[in-house]
């Protein structure tokens, strides 16, 4: 067996003494003793002694017993483990394409109505101006509803009414209504005076003496559009004819205050530019253009109804008719487990 040489550094100090101790005899070298290892069973065991306890009876199972129900005697049913639909909530979810539908197919006739009637107001605007008789019957105006007439008389300034506020072209201002005082034909009692419905003057000329040029003297005449009474929606406040305030045209309402026949006239005039300019400035009433501006928005209405049945037709379906998946079952625990 080899001697074990023991490594130092390498200096000169270090090579002369590992040269001596590898050059010395084996009984002058240093011996090197392993401890002596003791295996775990060599060393003696000590064991403890308990007083064995006396032995009992085993307890009573279950299945002893001729009357027990194993929780395989009872029988599986596959169930969908969410919750079942609601009926309420199915008919409600069913209620709501039908009702698309039932609307979708009213703007259908919504529509027809629509252009039925622009087209029958249009057709009168092409028509030759109609001289306005003096009496005006007022059921007959509905049959006259867009036609052009031509009246001759002179403005009661006095008795000037300002509906509004009116906005046009970002501008806040008001409609300048003044009755037009007519002479009477021979045979025909009461007034022919009608309300005129001027047209639109900035709110910072609302002054008489501050537009002295829109309030032309002497006969004049007039040529504009026979027109229903307007009705008044339910976000419109009410009238304030004492205090000279007028949020909508009353005609009944206005035609008492001035006397006249609750016929309405709208004044048409097509200026350009500088001329509507000009009447602006000055304070002239800027009458309406003779055109038809009922809004037909009845087809949009279509496709948004009937989209909306459609919809909500194939929600309906993907509710009711899906199947359920396989891990949305489970086995319905019985309750009369013993």
């Amino acid at each position: 067996m080899k001697p074990p040489i023991i490594q130092l550094p390498r200096h000169s100090l270090a090579r002369q003494l590992t040269q001596q101790i590898t050059h010395k005899p084996a009984s002058l070298r240093p011996q090197f003793h392993r401890p002596k290892y003791h295996h775990p069973s060599s060393s003696p065991r000590l064991f403890t002694q308990t007083a064995r306890r006396p032995s009992q009876p085993p307890a009573p199972q279950p299945g002893d017993d001729p009357n027990f129900k194993s929780i395989l005697d009872q029988p599986a049913q596959l169930v969908r483990s969410g919750r079942r639909h609601h009926i309420p909530g199915l008919l409600f979810l069913a209620l709501i394409p039908v009702t698309a539908f039932v609307l979708g197919t009213w703007q259908v006739q919504r529509l027809g109505w629509k252009t039925e009637l622009i087209a029958r107001f249009e057709d009168r605007l092409v028509q030759q101006p109609l001289p306005l008789p003096p009496r005006v019957d007022p059921d007959a105006i509905h049959d006259f509803d867009y036609r052009r007439v031509v009246a001759r008389g002179r403005y009661r300034h006095d008795r000037e009414m300002l509906v509004g506020p009116r906005i046009r072209d970002g501008e806040d201002g008001f409609m300048v209504v003044t009755p037009l005082e007519r002479e009477s034909s021979p045979g025909h009692g009461g007034t022919a005076t009608v309300l005129v419905n001027r047209g639109w003057i900035p709110k910072r000329l609302r002054r008489q003496r501050d537009r002295p040029e829109g309030l032309p003297m002497g006969e004049v005449v007039i040529e504009g559009l026979l027109r229903e009474p307007w009705k008044k929606n339910m976000f419109t406040p009410e009238n304030r004819p004492d205090k000279g305030e007028f949020y909508f045209p009353d005609v009944k309402q206005m035609a008492e205050l001035a006397g006249s026949q609750a016929v309405w006239v709208e004044q048409t005039m097509e200026p350009d530019l500088l001329q509507t300019l000009d009447m602006q400035a000055k304070g002239i009433p800027i009458g309406r253009p003779a055109e038809v501006n009922l809004r037909n928005n009845h087809a949009q209405y279509i496709f948004t109804w009937y989209g909306l049945a459609v919809a909500t037709s194939i929600m309906f379906y993907m509710v009711v008719k899906k199947p359920p998946r396989d891990i949305s079952r489970r086995a319905r625990l019985s309750k009369e487990w013993s």
